[in-house]
């Protein structure tokens, strides 16, 4: 019997972030968990904003014209980052956009896609990296940024495991 693959994605705990003294903005944590082969890591956290949102949404559009993506909640001029309903309803606008794109096959082969959701690099950093302009693969940048970040004790049970079993990693 094959065990039937899930992407299970939540975006939650909204966060108000200062950039300066005038300006702050609202980001948003994505948390993934999967048994997709199609992700490198089984388990993720990244913080985004909507902004990078929109920017995967049009990196995504360019790359499958054919395919109607998912719309983003609007941008209201009158969106109130103090107003908790405004600040939820956006929150859940989001997920129900990953969900969608995530179901997806072809969108799933995107590297920014997994870029966005398994590391936190800027979108600049990402167009960097798919396009060959770094020194580090895609795989390369979503392990960097995992044991970097380490929060799930079934990966670092797996981790230990897979240590033990191959004490040749050179991957620190």
């Amino acid at each position: 019997m094959r065990l039937q693959e899930f992407v299970t994605v939540l975006v939650r705990d909204p966060r108000t972030q200062k950039e300066d003294s005038w300006h702050s903005y609202i980001d948003y944590e994505i948390f993934i968990h999967t048994n997709s082969m199609c992700f490198t890591r089984k388990t993720s956290c990244v913080r985004r904003r909507f902004r990078e949102f929109v920017w995967l949404r049009q990196r995504l559009q360019s790359n499958a014209v054919l395919i109607q993506l998912p719309e983003l909640p609007s941008k209201t001029p009158f969106f109130n980052m103090n107003n908790p309903h405004h600040v939820d309803h956006r929150r859940q606008g989001l997920q129900e956009f990953l969900e969608k794109i995530l179901q997806d096959a072809l969108l799933l082969s995107d590297s920014r896609l997994h870029l966005f959701l398994q590391t936190q690099l800027s979108p600049e950093d990402m167009e960097a990296c798919v396009s060959g302009q770094t020194k580090y693969s895609v795989a390369d940048a979503i392990h960097k940024f995992a044991s970097l970040n380490r929060r799930f004790p079934i990966e670092d049970e797996e981790r230990k495991q897979g240590k033990n079993d191959a004490d040749s990693d050179s991957d620190r």
